[in-house]
């Protein structure tokens, strides 16, 4: 059995992969400048890009299952792509799996990165209109009575005798 089909998914999956970390980069841009409409057409390809990834990932599972099969390998938990490469007949197989695996890694950490950033990005903007919220709102006057006031008032002493 072929690699072929196999790297041709993986070479698939790192398109997708580049094209979501572009729109990563542009949903930077938006929470900076912090265009909403922008944003939640964003959420809306970002959802799209994710569920043609997920179709991607389950055919180049079913691919590597198939490929350890044929090759009479069975494993007790998930086939990945470095169970195949140790079961490539020749080297280049082993390497052009290698290299597809490699770019494919890199993407995907970049894009993580990217990620966390937007998350950062976000949850600052969120402080920020917390704390605007805060200023505007009046803070409302103390109504019980603090432990001065209490103090105060026992202290003082009356001109009542009760012992005479």
């Amino acid at each position: 059995m072929s690699i072929d089909p196999l790297l041709s998914i993986m070479d698939k999956l790192e398109k997708m992969h580049k094209s979501l970390l572009k729109l990563a980069y542009h949903k930077t841009e938006l929470i900076k400048v912090g265009d909403m409409a922008g944003l939640d057409q964003m959420l809306k390809d970002e959802q799209a890009h994710v569920a043609a990834i997920s179709q991607l990932e389950q055919q180049r599972q079913k691919m590597v299952t198939d490929y350890l099969g044929a090759k009479g390998i069975a494993l007790s938990g998930q086939a990945t792509v470095a169970d195949v490469m140790e079961a490539a007949d020749t080297h280049e197989e082993k390497s052009k799996l290698d290299e597809v695996r490699k770019r494919l890694l890199l993407v995907i950490d970049t894009l993580r990165n990217q990620n966390d950033l937007n998350q950062k990005l976000t949850f600052q903007s969120l402080q920020f209109v917390n704390m605007t919220l805060d200023l505007l709102r009046p803070q409302p006057d103390q109504i019980n009575y603090s432990k001065t006031q209490v103090r105060g008032s026992s202290i003082k002493q009356t001109q009542f005798d009760s012992q005479a």
